[in-house]
């Protein structure tokens, strides 16, 4: 039987949390360390930019409640790997502008009063469907809005309960997705299609 070494681990997991964050990237590229690997993403296609984009535009608009964006912002979030602690980038993060929550933040924040991450698939999509999903919900973000191309659908998440959500809405690209409170308002999907 193998028995594992607590202290050992957590010397493994704090040299790779050191290698992480020491990383030099080329630029436009993005590191990431997700269930206790390092993943190195390139810069994202044009298409993947004009949906967040559109997202982006639909929520500062719409929202009920005034929404501050980040594209591209760092959180700290727990993590199922040997790190026990991930960091992940999501393609869009959102939070009420009143928390003025990335003003002035480090360039990895913990997820406290974050209220929806976005993302959109591309080259591996499995890693925003699992992975990334966990990861959110672990770290207690209300919502998760996936863009999956791969099956032409949206889905998003809630209400977050231990490491995963307990519920999901689908609904296929050209249609309506209804985003509760804070946003209040129906996502129009046909608008990322170009």
């Amino acid at each position: 039987m193998l028995m594992m070494n607590p202290e050992s681990d957590q010397l493994t997991a704090r040299a790779l949390l050191q290698e992480f964050l020491s990383l030099d990237i080329p630029e436009g590229y993005r590191a990431q360390l997700i269930d206790g690997e390092i993943v190195v993403s390139p810069p994202p296609y044009g298409t993947h930019e004009h949906v967040i984009g559109q997202i982006a535009k639909q929520v500062l608009r719409k929202s009920s409640v005034d929404m501050d964006f980040a594209g591209q912002k760092g959180l700290i979030v727990p993590d199922r790997g040997i790190a026990d602690v991930g960091r992940v980038i999501p393609d869009a993060t959102f939070a009420p502008a009143g928390l003025r929550l990335f003003y002035g933040a480090d360039p990895w924040m913990p997820p406290e009063g974050v209220t929806m991450v976005v993302e959109v698939t591309s080259s591996r999509p499995e890693r925003d469907r699992e992975a990334k999903r966990r990861a959110y919900a672990a770290a207690k973000i209300p919502l998760y809005l996936l863009v999956d191309h791969e099956v032409d659908r949206v889905t998003l998440f809630s209400n977050p309960v231990e490491d995963d959500y307990s519920s999901m809405v689908i609904e296929s690209i050209g249609g309506g997705l209804k985003l509760p409170e804070p946003f209040s308002f129906t996502l129009e999907t046909a608008v990322f299609l170009g």
